[in-house]
């Protein structure tokens, strides 16, 4: 049985809901994940996610869509998304080496006429990296689909000196926001 529609192909996501016990079925929406000029990371951040659940509700009516997006945010506040290729992804990295930056996760949850965001932002700081471990990093795969090129959960949390805030944020899906929300619209979850 379904409770939720889950408008994301990210498998850290799913692990996460099903880590928390709530039983889902992914729905396959397309939304354009470019930020507008002059827009700010978080109102960035909160409309992908909040698009990613209103295209999944437009979909299906007959239960609530989840959709979260997450960006990393440099501290003069650069949007660091996915990498478009290994020099990009390697730039990322080196970026980030021995410097915090925060990690933004919205979730939004919409079902028929009504649509909630929740955000949790994290500050992670990494250790120094040099160009040859980020290379190595990136020939492992695991960077490439990653915002900011990095998976806290992965090899990439080898470089990862602290973080303060939500972990199950910065992987991908902040779980006390998601569980305010699946309350909000009469979701179970620990099933």
């Amino acid at each position: 049985m379904t409770d939720l529609y889950l408008a994301s192909q990210s498998p850290r996501r799913r692990e996460l809901l099903r880590q928390i016990g709530v039983r889902y079925t992914i729905v396959d929406v397309s939304v354009l994940e470019v930020q507008a000029i002059n827009e700010l990371p978080l109102d960035y951040v909160q409309r992908l996610a909040c698009a990613k659940a209103l295209a999944g509700a437009l979909l299906f009516n007959d239960k609530p869509v989840l959709g979260a997006d997450t960006i990393v945010v440099l501290p003069q506040g650069d949007v660091l998304e996915k990498p478009k290729n290994k020099k990009h992804a390697i730039a990322m990295l080196m970026s980030l080496s021995d410097k915090q930056h925060q990690v933004m996760t919205a979730v939004s949850i919409c079902h028929q006429q009504r649509c909630e965001t929740r955000v949790n932002t994290s500050i992670v700081e990494f250790r120094p990296i040099d160009e040859p471990t980020a290379l190595r990093y990136w020939q492992t795969g695991e960077p490439a689909d990653k915002a900011g090129a990095y998976g806290i959960q992965g090899l990439g949390g080898v470089f990862v000196r602290q973080i303060i805030g939500s972990y199950s944020s910065v992987v991908g899906l902040p779980l006390l926001e998601t569980t305010e929300l699946l309350t909000q619209f009469n979701v179970d979850y620990w099933q």
